[in-house]
């Protein structure tokens, strides 16, 4: 059954579901403007997901021929996936940050085997043993990656700018750390029940009211920078929480107040996060290492093949947070690279 949601003042949301995710669903946004609708994301590329989205459209009183524009968050496929058909049924503009847009650019261009490779290697150069890695390597021929045809975007979403919405003040907000180019959008008009702050944000992945977004490396096979998401992510927040909005239209969960507590919120648990894994490395541990001593939201051994990608590479993004601060660093010698606490 197709669910939405009249948040007011020209602001509708559509439950898109993904498909066998424990999210469940991403909260698309169509936000009236004197042009026709614009969408805020868009959810997964799956038959199943357009149908729903389809039919929310029509609930909120539109339909996917009338959308005017699509501003997508950020490039992950549960909020980019179905940009191109909304702009093959409306031709509408899609909007993206530029980082991001570069990120989808090489998916496109880049060969599936260059991923299989890439990811094998990193993988083995965090100490993953050889069987996580061996179905890597074993998948090199393979034609086909998932996700790695997304739609190019054909405008840019620049910080700062108000948005092509006729009638409407969106401004974007970089927000980078879930991804390089992840935005929020800060809608500057007042609140339609008077709620306390400034306007209203939708803010993708970046401030969900009960989940901590993955913060992981920023991947690209082609670009050796030593980057630092979690630091881009915990300033991001600070940046976020000065902007005091009445509320938060996140893409997943709910809508909720108190923008600047939740941000205190992460701030803390990242702290607490950090500090816990100064603790484990009072002894050498590779990354893999580290993220089987981690706590999750499951044991290490009941976490499948593909969560544990992402848990290790979010230990290595909280590694480099702690290696920039002076409080871990790589012990000499070793291979793969181990650390330790200073």
């Amino acid at each position: 059954m197709t669910k939405t949601f009249d948040h007011g003042g020209g602001v509708r949301s559509v439950q898109v579901p993904i498909p066998d995710n424990p999210l469940g669903h991403t909260l698309v946004y169509v936000v009236d403007t004197g042009r026709g609708p614009v969408l805020v994301d868009t959810g997964w590329d799956d038959p199943a997901s357009w149908d729903v989205l389809v039919a929310g459209l029509a609930a909120c009183g539109t339909g996917a021929s009338e959308v005017y524009g699509v501003v997508v968050t950020h490039h992950h496929p549960d909020h980019h996936g179905l940009s191109a058909r909304v702009r093959e049924a409306s031709g509408a503009w899609v909007a993206m940050h530029e980082a991001d847009a570069a990120i989808v650019r090489r998916a496109r261009e880049t060969r599936p085997e260059r991923w299989y490779a890439y990811m094998a290697d990193k993988l083995a150069a965090a100490g993953a043993p050889e069987e996580h890695i061996a179905p890597l390597r074993a998948a090199r021929g393979r034609r086909t990656l998932p996700g790695l045809s997304p739609a190019l975007p054909d405008r840019d979403v620049v910080p700062g700018e108000l948005l092509d919405l006729p009638g409407r003040r969106l401004r974007a907000v970089w927000t980078p750390g879930h991804t390089p180019g992840h935005v929020c959008l800060h809608l500057e008009e007042d609140h339609p029940a008077r709620l306390a702050g400034r306007g209203r944000l939708f803010s993708g992945d970046h401030l969900l009211p009960e989940i901590t977004p993955h913060i992981g490396l920023y991947e690209d096979p082609d670009d050796a920078t030593v980057t630092d998401p979690l630091g881009d992510y915990l300033d991001s927040l600070e940046r976020v929480g000065r902007l005091t909005p009445a509320e938060v239209l996140p893409a997943h969960q709910y809508a909720f107040p108190d923008a600047p507590g939740r941000v205190r919120q992460l701030l803390d648990h990242h702290e607490q996060r950090l500090a816990g894994l100064l603790a484990l490395l009072r002894e050498p541990l590779t990354p893999w290492q580290l993220a089987e001593r981690m706590e999750w939201n499951r044991p290490w051994a009941d976490i499948p093949y593909g969560s544990r990608n992402i848990a290790v590479s979010e230990a290595e993004s909280h590694l480099r947070r702690l290696v920039k601060q002076g409080r871990a660093e790589p012990l000499a010698g070793s291979e793969p690279v181990a650390y330790v606490a200073v």
